[in-house]
């Protein structure tokens, strides 16, 4: 069969946290590969493949300093530490459709849900934001889903189950509607005692959400495993919806039959330096 294109998302983003210090694209058969940065500032590349083939292999390998600390500790501005509050005009302009909810909500019920969370008026704004993310937690059941494509808000609340990437957008529209900015964010948990959700091993691809407060910037957010900072999360691409982070993209001209499966496996090695990393591969 023959490839067509494929966009990949597989570099993670450095930032004060993370310090990337190698990071390797590998794919049989060969491709030339190009890089370019997404509007979200994501690291995008592009494999071209000249050749046919009957398996696509990608593997990428990085390695990395984390150094976001377990316990953050969030300074928020004044004006934002209790909800309602107001993004100034400069940045209510730049958020933009962020903070704008992504899926339809008949009748207000994604709304009335996340209203349910505020406790009162005014209200701690960081505590809301844990209250709507354990909401999720504690009343909503994980399963690893490997169909294509992600649950609306709705249909997780309705079905009381999904998996990481539909507790992500869940969290991300239900705090739009209480008027907060909000992006989602792909990447990988590492995870090497097993105790967090949504994990195979040392490491899993793995979908959170980040939320804008005045003064702390964007702040993470998992619901499947109601935590709050990134001290085990590897982010590799951020945007407003969850279709534009899909870490690999891409098609083929061949038979219908020609597609037999795809598999993903996720391997994290923590040096005895403090510097986790992991090698990912897709094929």
């Amino acid at each position: 069969m023959a490839l067509g294109p494929h966009r990949l998302l597989l570099r993670p983003r450095e930032s004060r946290d993370l310090h990337l210090i190698s990071s390797e694209v590998v794919t049989t058969p060969r491709a030339a590969i190009t890089w370019a940065q997404d509007v979200f500032g994501n690291d995008v590349a592009t494999a071209t493949f000249r050749t046919m083939t009957d398996t696509l292999s990608i593997d990428s390998n990085v390695e990395l300093e984390l150094h976001a600390s377990p316990w953050p500790i969030f300074d928020i501005a004044a004006s934002a530490l209790s909800y309602p509050f107001q993004y100034s005009t400069g940045e209510w302009a730049d958020l933009g459709a962020l903070a704008q909810p992504q899926y339809d909500d008949p009748g207000g019920r994604l709304r009335q849900w996340a209203r349910a969370f505020v406790r009162g008026n005014p209200t701690d704004t960081l505590s809301l934001l844990q209250d709507l993310s354990a909401g999720i937690y504690t009343s909503l059941s994980y399963q690893s889903r490997e169909d294509e494509g992600t649950q609306t808000p709705l249909d997780t609340l309705d079905r009381g189950w999904g998996s990481c990437r539909d507790f992500a957008v869940l969290f991300a529209d239900a705090a739009r509607h209480l008027g907060f900015g909000a992006r989602i964010v792909s990447g990988y948990l590492f995870n090497p005692d097993g105790a967090a959700i949504g994990y195979a091993g040392s490491g899993s691809t793995h979908a959170w959400a980040e939320i804008f407060v005045p003064g702390a910037g964007w702040i993470t957010f998992d619901p499947t495993n109601r935590s709050v900072g990134g001290f085990n999360l590897i982010p590799v691409a951020v945007a407003r919806d969850i279709s534009q982070v899909v870490p690999v993209a891409g098609s083929f001209l061949g038979m219908t039959d020609a597609f037999h499966g795809m598999s993903v496996a996720v391997d994290v090695t923590e040096h005895t330096t403090m510097k986790p990393s992991f090698q990912a591969q897709s094929s």
